[in-house]
């Protein structure tokens, strides 16, 4: 009997469409509207897209100016580029770092799984914005990394990572590993052990049969992780503010220099369209891999 499936499914689905239209379709509807205004000297800082005439006619005044303006100014070329740059590396760290911390606990014992896993959810009990203040704390000048390393005796003045690209890359591996780990640990540990076994049967070496067995079947997760972790790097605010440099010109220190330091809201939206339209692909790609992995 199917009798009131329907309603029921509904009434499961309605929550989080009711919350993302709340949340992204009425602020991107917002935002993709303001991208086609003109910068304004009031409050808000734009003119008006959809005007009415004095007899009572809508006109519309729109402009795709901003949109050339981000063709024309190199800025933000060189924020796109650097930001998938620095997300594209940070996620292959992740991946080479979060498979064999994935694959250990896949193969741990039922009880020592439990907490390992516990170990790498612990970050996620605290602030994102205190982890990556602790990594500061860190990596500092006087931190405590130089200050052991010259206790030691391993150098003799105090390494720069502050303000470099190294320091944005260790806060996003260092924020975003559990990200990559989970959706690993959660595919490999539905991997069945006896196909192992049989390949050993079969004379196959234990690399062999990872990478012949293991590895392909683990790509879902692969996949899923290394979306998790991509796609919220590239629009990274956070960590480039407090650990990089001047010249870490990510995408999220643009949208906010042009947001509240500009006040240029028109060009400040239409980066936003274009930054979300460039994670289409991305998105589209996480979203496939999880369904399929999902069904499986």
């Amino acid at each position: 009997m199917k009798t009131g499936g329907t309603p029921r499914r509904w009434l499961i689905i309605l929550p989080p469409l009711v919350f993302l239209l709340v949340f992204f379709l009425v602020p991107f509807a917002f935002a993709f509207k303001i991208s086609f205004a003109e910068a304004a000297a009031h409050v808000p800082p734009f003119t008006d897209v959809l005007v009415f005439t004095p007899d009572h006619h809508l006109k519309i005044a729109a402009t795709l100016a901003n949109y050339r303006y981000l063709l024309t100014d190199e800025v933000y070329g060189v924020a796109y580029l650097f930001s998938l740059r620095t997300a594209f590396f940070a996620t292959l760290v992740c991946l080479a770092l979060g498979y064999p911390m994935a694959y250990a606990i896949a193969r741990a014992p039922r009880a020592t799984q439990s907490v390992l896993l516990l170990v790498i959810m612990l970050p996620f009990w605290t602030s994102f914005l205190l982890r990556v203040y602790a990594l500061e704390g860190i990596i500092r000048d006087n931190g405590l990394l130089n200050t052991v390393l010259l206790h030691l005796g391993l150098i003799h003045e105090p390494l720069r990572i502050m303000r470099t690209n190294l320091a944005v890359y260790l806060g996003i591996i260092y924020s975003y590993l559990p990200f990559m780990v989970l959706p690993l640990f959660a595919t490999l540990e539905k991997l069945d052990p006896t196909l192992l076994e049989a390949a050993a049967d079969l004379g196959s070496t234990p690399w062999r049969a990872f990478r012949d067995i293991t590895l392909p079947l683990s790509v879902p997760g692969v996949i899923a992780g290394s979306m998790l972790v991509f796609i919220p790097a590239v629009g990274e605010f956070v960590i480039p503010s407090l650990l990089g440099g001047p010249n870490n010109l990510m995408i999220g220190r643009v949208l906010w220099d042009e947001f509240f330091g500009n006040h240029d809201w028109p060009v400040a939206a239409a980066v936003s369209i274009a930054f979300l339209l460039l994670l289409v692909g991305p998105i589209a790609i996480y979203q496939y891999y999880n369904v399929r992995q999902l069904e499986a």
